[in-house]
């Protein structure tokens, strides 16, 4: 039996895992929401994991549980955490609560509020928005791993090789682009990181379509475990009820499912693989299931994933992988010989590459492109031994075309104008396709490298090249 309203008491804190008796025997459901007040504090919410037996409750911590004292007052709301939704919280930065943490103004009183757990859409109404390429206006992701609206793509990459950055590209890109909405969930990330990207979004304008939703990494396991949840609701809104497309953008889902580990270790469960959750698939369906296209809008999907310690076979990063559509890869060997955005080209990969839905030509040109790339890396042992010189003529020639791509695949980003000094560059589909044609066709085989690199044609390297030999003259 359960019912609102129900009061209970603390009777063991472990961490962010908490037991609550209920004299009564009135157990409130799993999933939903326990409330402690405070007198000199904001209320402590708690959410039912499980029932121990006919009495008591486990219960996880949304919030930091210092100074929780056993026999601690707890009421029950008898319904799962509700998260303010709608226009009240576009330019906003709320917590997995959905309580604002940007010092600005209340929400309104009457702000619409939803219940941050949901099924996903039914089968036969998922996906009915989505299809079409999703251009980014950045080169190497819209040749290598189209996007699709309302599909799921990843960036998977290691620590310090360029995520964050081009999420916030994406962000920047996709608000001009794209009339729609952006959510973006900063899940376990630094403190500073997500105050950069408000800071960022303020200066470039973008925020007033934007709902930030942080659950950063100084918080609590529980925190960081429910706050992809609570983005998800916010966007589930603007899809169902306004039928308005959105981009849902998080950092780093990995986080969440490190999060989620935490919290099993603190319920006792044993261990899985690597030390993984036992129920770590589940999570990541729980969570992907519900990035769906519904009711005539789409929602698509850009999520950043730590890659612990450049292991792409971690039991977390696999599990992922599984439900996407586009995978991009970053590469730290890229990162570290200067190629910004650092996405393998030859591990990067998108259902969308199909004949299909690219075309004819983009395909073929992206089977060139592969091919050349990868027997340029064959080659690199060779090269470093005994030069260019060795090789055959064929292999001279791919090898030549291939580093010219290679350079012309890197492209100076808006949110960095400010370190680089060098303008932002958005280059459409059409151009990209025309620039890697004319090189793969031999058209820069007499260019200088340096004149493909960061630039956004062909014809700005044209113009940088042309320069250089004035300069040489």
């Amino acid at each position: 039996m359960s019912d609102e309203g129900a009061t209970g008491t603390v009777i063991a804190v472990r961490g962010a895992v908490i037991d609550v008796r209920f004299p009564s025997g009135r157990l409130p459901p799993v999933d939903s929401a326990l409330v402690i007040e405070a007198e000199d504090a904001e209320p402590l919410i708690l959410e039912v994991h499980s029932h121990l037996d006919t009495h008591t409750v486990r219960a996880i911590a949304l919030q930091a549980t210092g100074g929780l004292r056993r026999n601690t007052p707890v009421t029950a709301t008898g319904a799962p955490v509700a998260v303010p939704v709608g226009e009240a919280v576009l330019g906003r930065l709320l917590d997995v609560t959905g309580a604002v943490r940007d010092r600005g103004p209340a929400l309104p009183q009457d702000v619409q509020r939803r219940a941050i757990h949901n099924p996903p859409p039914p089968l036969m109404e998922a996906g009915a928005a989505g299809g079409g390429l999703f251009e980014t206006g950045i080169k190497v992701v819209d040749f290598f791993a189209p996007l699709s609206q309302g599909g799921k793509a990843a960036m998977f990459g290691g620590a310090g090789v360029g995520k964050t950055v081009l999420v916030m590209e994406l962000i920047h890109a996709m608000v001009e682009k794209y009339q729609g909405i952006s959510v973006f969930a900063g899940i376990g990330e630094r403190s500073r990181e997500g105050h950069e990207l408000l800071t960022e979004m303020r200066r470039t304008g973008v925020l007033p379509r934007t709902v930030l939703v942080y659950g950063q990494m100084n918080e609590p396991p529980g925190a960081r475990w429910r706050v992809p949840m609570t983005a998800l609701t916010v966007a589930e809104h603007f899809r169902d009820d306004k039928h308005q497309n959105v981009l849902l953008l998080m950092d780093n889902v990995f986080r969440f499912l490190q999060a989620g580990s935490e919290v099993s270790g603190l319920l006792g469960r044993l261990p899985s693989r690597v030390g993984y959750q036992p129920t770590l698939a589940s999570e990541v369906a729980a969570l992907q299931e519900r990035i769906a296209s519904a009711s005539g809008a789409a929602v698509t999907a850009i999520q950043a994933v730590y890659v612990p310690a450049d292991d792409f076979t971690d039991p977390a990063v696999t599990a992922i992988s599984s439900h996407m559509d586009s995978t991009i890869v970053l590469s730290r060997q890229l990162a570290a010989e200067g190629f910004y955005p650092a996405v393998d080209p030859l591990a990067s990969s998108s259902v969308l590459l199909d004949p299909g839905v690219v075309g004819d030509e983009h395909y073929a040109l992206v089977e060139r492109a592969r091919q050349a790339l990868a027997r340029f890396k064959e080659l690199q042992d060779i090269i470093a031994l005994l030069g260019t010189e060795e090789l055959g003529p064929d292999d001279r020639l791919t090898v030549r075309r291939a580093r010219r791509l290679q350079r012309f695949l890197s492209q100076p980003f808006t949110v960095t104008e400010a370190f680089t000094g060098m303008a932002g560059q958005s280059v459409s589909r059409a151009d990209t396709l025309a620039g890697v044609r004319a090189i793969l066709d031999g058209a820069a085989d007499e260019w200088a490298e340096d004149s493909l690199y960061m630039v956004g044609t062909l014809d700005d390297a044209g113009r940088k090249e042309a320069v250089a030999k004035e300069r040489a003259a």
